[in-house]
């Protein structure tokens, strides 16, 4: 990492219990990085004690993680940025790995995959609902990454400069992870410990109500990024549910020459009518993403790439 500018960059609400010695373990693991704790409306002590441990304190008024990781993203210059929460449950001890991997296999983007080693580490809830939206977005998007929703992450200044951030709350991991792909953009997932909370320390994860969230950003970036694949689903149901409708209606026609269910008909054909704009809509859409994508890479070949043969020179 000779030559190589290092951020950690760390979104924190109401850590006061914790983010101390996140900042002195991350100080220790990388003494010359710059790290920073973006504060998100705490009403503890989280920007004081971040401050005495030598943190760089920085603040986000729109409240979310999504907000703060866009604001982080946007503000801070760096050549690698290491992510993590400041709640002690990552293995910072791995970030020295994570950063080898990214700079060796000159990579963008390396996820630190959560694996516990408490059983209080994952909430049951936060587990099954982390395995549910992971294979969801295995499907949509055919990633082989086993833990989406992981927060501890190292990535290139090109991938941060050049991400769209748009979420506002915890569905940032999604996006990031959305963005990697749709844009085949070069990432690994590695494998770290996950730890439980410190004792009194709560996660700020609504298992519902962000579960429906992360689940909404999915449907969002399969409209954005494979719209096709999202308009012809839809389509899929216009078609079946005509054809369900209008069959006895034309089989009816055939034997006796009339059209006895004038209101089915009329439906039947309406939901057909439904099923071509929706096959219309998935092309354009689709014409559309591919140019959008196609300016997208543009804009990231023009930031230079991360790598241990740069930073040697």
């Amino acid at each position: 990492m000779n030559g190589l500018k290092v951020a950690v960059i760390i979104p924190c609400y109401n850590e006061a219990l914790s983010i101390g010695k996140v900042v002195d373990d991350f100080k220790k693991t990388l003494p010359t990085a710059s790290v920073y704790v973006y504060d998100n409306n705490s009403t503890d002590e989280t920007i004081k004690i971040a401050r005495e441990h030598g943190a760089i304190v920085r603040s986000e008024s729109l409240q979310g993680k999504g907000n703060v990781v866009r604001r982080m993203f946007a503000d801070i210059e760096a050549d690698v940025y290491v992510m993590s929460d400041g709640d002690e449950t990552y293995d910072i001890a791995k970030t020295p790995l994570l950063i080898q991997i990214l700079l060796d296999e000159n990579l963008d983007m390396v996820v630190g995959a959560r694996e516990e080693v408490d059983v209080a580490a994952y909430r049951a809830g936060h587990r099954w609902g982390n395995l549910l939206l992971t294979k969801l977005v295995q499907c949509f998007f055919n990633h082989p990454l086993k833990d989406m929703l992981s927060g501890f992450r190292v990535f290139s200044r090109r991938f941060v400069k050049t991400f769209p951030a748009q979420s506002k709350g915890f569905e940032i991991e999604t996006e990031l992870t959305v963005y990697a792909f749709s844009s085949r953009i070069p990432m690994k997932e590695v494998k770290t410990d996950y730890f439980a909370r410190p004792k009194g320390s709560v996660s700020k994860l609504s298992t519902y109500k962000d579960g429906m969230r992360i689940l909404m950003m999915i449907i969002h970036l399969v409209k954005d990024e494979r719209p096709m694949l999202f308009f012809s689903l839809i389509s899929s149901v216009f078609f079946i549910l005509s054809l369900l409708l209008g069959l006895p209606v034309v089989y009816h026609f055939f034997l006796t020459g009339l059209v006895p269910m004038l209101p089915r008909a009329v439906l039947s054909m309406g939901l057909m009518i439904c099923f071509g704009i929706c096959l219309l809509v998935g092309f354009i859409l689709d014409s559309q993403c591919k140019s959008r994508k196609e300016t997208r890479r543009l804009h990231y070949l023009q930031y230079q790439a991360t790598t241990a043969d740069l930073s040697e020179e």
